[in-house]
């Protein structure tokens, strides 16, 4: 059965006035000031850039900076709309049009560094535009403003800086919520959740959920069984997000900050399913949420649809965790996948082979199936044959095949 309280405690005790933000008062006088001040026609700087690490209280400054000043907030993600006509359609327009009762807006565009990768197509020159053209004041959010693409965003910026919190500013965070929760906390638990929480206050109150969940009550040794939290989480904590809990709120955010790739997420789920699920039909639904995203991951790979990687994670993390009536108490000791990461290696790898063929196939204005019967095996003779650095040089620029791609052909 899914969760009554489906709301996260994340957001539900996300700060409402500028009294409530933990930490971070010079950050947040600096950021008062650039919206207070704000003049589209006279402002130098029409940008704040606000950064610093996980859940230091980039984003709820907004909001609450917001409710100050009695602004609506549009939100955009730019790690879900990576390119420019993603960021256009939900900021552009909308950044130059007054909302309802006249009221004033920040444009908020969150987790800028999800523009940092080969699915960004403009969205950064997408980002810059909105800044240009936005009659209301633009604010975004980093955990590292400065690879070299975000160059422009940082000269169109006011740089504020939000840093980690403290241990004690966590902690008294956690000790408001257990006690709006009716939870009775041992101190010696806050302190050791706090500790590992590395300043990172959204993961501790999400830590603080999990470990309540069905539960009025928090010790030290519930602390305990949690595995060590970093920075970057590793992926039995996320595991546990997903098989310990039946909240799709909980789940839904399971694998946002571990460094492998989402197959491989995919992998470690279908690793130690059998060993954490034991009734047969709560199995078969697990199953099937894997099936269903399974599909969303076959027409991101075969159409390049990268705007339905947020439901292939959601499907296979939300869909797992519900498909069970309650959570197991036995602790499962997880293993890395061995079969299914065979196989989505397997998978990879015949990609490349079609990606390939398809550009052949462009070159050469030659069927598909054909080249791929015919052209791909020759081509792989000569590739792995030629000794001429040169010759493999010209060829590869004359088929449009990139250094990876030819090092598969020679192979």
């Amino acid at each position: 059965m899914i969760s009554t309280d489906s709301i996260p405690w994340s957001r539900k005790y996300q700060p409402k006035s500028l009294k409530d933000v933990v930490g971070q008062s010079e950050a947040v006088e600096q950021l008062v000031k650039f919206v207070r001040d704000f003049d589209a026609r006279k402002s130098k700087k029409k940008a704040a850039l606000l950064y610093g690490p996980v859940g230091c209280g980039k984003t709820s400054s907004v909001y609450a900076v917001a409710a100050e000043l009695n602004l609506e907030v549009l939100e955009t993600n730019a790690s879900d709309l990576r390119n420019a006509e993603g960021i256009n359609s939900v900021a552009g327009n909308a950044s130059r049009q007054m909302s309802l009762f006249s009221r004033g807006k920040i444009i908020l565009i969150d987790e800028l560094d999800g523009l940092a990768g080969r699915e960004d197509r403009g969205g950064v020159g997408a980002a810059q535009s909105v800044i240009e053209q936005s009659a209301f004041p633009v604010v975004m959010t980093a955990n590292d403003p400065y690879e070299k693409k975000f160059s422009p965003l940082r000269k169109a910026s006011v740089m504020v800086e939000f840093k980690g919190l403290s241990a004690a500013h966590v902690r008294g965070a956690l000790a408001r919520i257990a006690a709006a929760e009716k939870i009775i906390a041992d101190d010696e638990a806050l302190v050791v959740l706090a500790n590992r929480s590395a300043g990172d206050l959204r993961g501790a109150v999400v830590d603080l959920q999990l470990l309540c969940s069905g539960s009025t009550r928090l010790t030290k040794d519930m602390v305990a069984e949690l595995s060590e939290r970093n920075r970057v989480e590793g992926m039995e904590s996320a595991l546990v997000r997903v098989f310990k809990t039946t909240d799709p709120a909980i789940a839904a955010g399971a694998f946002d900050k571990v460094e492998e790739q989402p197959e491989d997420c995919f992998a470690w789920i279908d690793e130690n399913l059998p060993a954490e699920y034991k009734k047969p039909e709560e199995l078969a639904a697990a199953y099937e949420a894997l099936s269903k995203a399974d599909v969303f991951r076959g027409r991101i790979m075969s159409r390049q649809h990268w705007r339905l990687l947020s439901y292939f994670v959601q499907v296979m993390s939300i869909g797992t965790a519900i498909a069970k009536g309650k959570k197991y108490d036995t602790v499962a000791d997880y293993k890395r996948p061995d079969r299914g990461l065979k196989f989505f290696i397997a998978k990879a790898r015949h990609q490349r082979k079609l990606d390939i063929a398809e550009k052949i196939a462009g070159r050469l204005h030659s069927p598909k199936s054909a080249v791929l019967a015919d052209t791909l095996p020759f081509m792989r003779l000569i590739f792995s044959k030629e000794k001429d650095k040169n010759k493999v040089e010209k060829m590869a620029a004359e088929l449009g095949l990139d250094a990876d791609e030819v090092e598969w052909l020679a192979r």
